[in-house]
């Protein structure tokens, strides 16, 4: 198979673990790339000297290629009376932990700052979601620290546009994929569009390589997302499941006997729709979730709630990020997933003649 984009990144797989903000690790992102995939650091909440340390990790235990992921925002500038409102909502909760309810000192990382961060960090790959960045952010990234970017798409106008900016590939992510949906252009009902139909469509439209996301969990999910024209696949809840991952004791314990059917899409715990397995908290905010703040609004005033439930061990007032493949996640070692999808991955292509 003549594959661009292995070829252009030096990959021996087309296996990307997906960048996973706040349950992510160096270890992981090292592991995956050690084993021939392409290891991811999420960034999006890191600051930029967690951004390089977190870097410097991962260079010290692989010299193999490794991305960074950036959230493309800027930072919000709520009234009073909305913040008042929100945290209103979220009485409750701060109660039931014995949090006293205040706002936070500030809502998110700076991106400029974050950018230039991940310019000096100069990873092999730099992606980005939340939004799009422009022609001379894209340029610089990939002259700068000479980075290969990958872009985030929802739908088939949103990885055009990216390729208008100049990315190298996009991540066609469907409704499927566990965490936070990349959607920025329309309305996001209009964006929930599935893998299997999403890929096609923006293979057929775009000049630059597609990457597949969404409920891929095994060599099958692979084989058949290159059978539909994709480059490689991103898969993160698969990896979630790691050791190396740095996702709760409770959060495990979730995921261990979720299926399909317990996620949901919800805007409740950050305030932009995200795929999660449903649990207290989103029974309790669901009839809210017409009034709560966008991102990152909501999602500081969510956090001292998350952290305190984290501590006290409770999966019913965290956000559990997965996706509707979550049934399938594989309790491995990093670099044993990575070798058994691989295997998986070539006995499937073998059965549907891939070449």
């Amino acid at each position: 198979m003549n594959n661009l984009l292995l070829q252009s990144l030096g990959l021996a797989l087309p296996i990307i673990q997906g960048p996973m903000t706040g349950s992510d690790t160096p270890q992981l992102a090292a592991a995956v790339s050690q084993a021939g995939g392409l290891g991811f650091l999420g960034c999006g909440m890191r600051s930029p000297a967690a951004m390089l340390e977190a870097a410097a990790a991962v260079r010290a235990a692989t010299g193999k290629p490794f991305g960074m992921n950036l959230f493309v925002l800027q930072t919000p500038k709520p009234s009073a009376a909305e913040v008042a409102a929100a945290m209103a909502r979220l009485a409750p909760m701060y109660a039931r932990f014995k949090l006293q309810p205040e706002a936070p000192t500030r809502w998110c990382e700076d991106f400029a700052a974050q950018f230039e961060a991940l310019i000096q960090a100069r990873p092999a790959v730099a992606s980005f979601t939340f939004g799009i960045l422009s022609a001379p952010q894209v340029r610089r990234i990939q002259d700068e620290a000479g980075s290969f970017v990958i872009g985030t798409a929802t739908t088939p106008d949103e990885a055009l546009a990216w390729q208008e900016v100049g990315a190298d590939a996009v991540v066609a992510s469907g409704l499927e994929a566990g965490g936070h949906r990349g959607t920025f252009l329309g309305d996001w009902e209009g964006s929930q569009i599935g893998t299997l139909a999403l890929v096609p469509a923006c293979v057929d439209a775009l000049s630059i390589p597609v990457i597949a996301a969404g409920a891929i969990m095994d060599g099958r999910g692979i084989a058949a997302a290159l059978a539909l024209g994709a480059q490689a696949v991103q898969m993160g809840t698969a990896f979630l499941a790691c050791p190396e991952s740095a996702i709760t004791t409770a959060q495990r314990a979730a995921m261990a006997t979720a299926q399909a059917t317990d996620t949901r899409l919800t805007r409740i715990f950050s305030g932009r729709p995200a795929r999660g397995i449903l649990n207290q908290a989103l029974r309790e905010l669901q009839p809210h979730e017409a009034q709560i703040p966008a991102y990152p609004i909501q999602n500081a005033l969510m956090g001292p709630i998350r952290r305190a439930a984290a501590q006290g061990g409770d999966a019913g007032h965290i956000a559990l990020w997965a996706g509707q493949g979550v049934g399938a996640a594989r309790v491995l070692p990093a670099d044993q997933l990575v070798q058994t999808l691989a295997q998986e991955w070539q006995t499937a292509r073998s059965k549907l003649q891939i070449t």
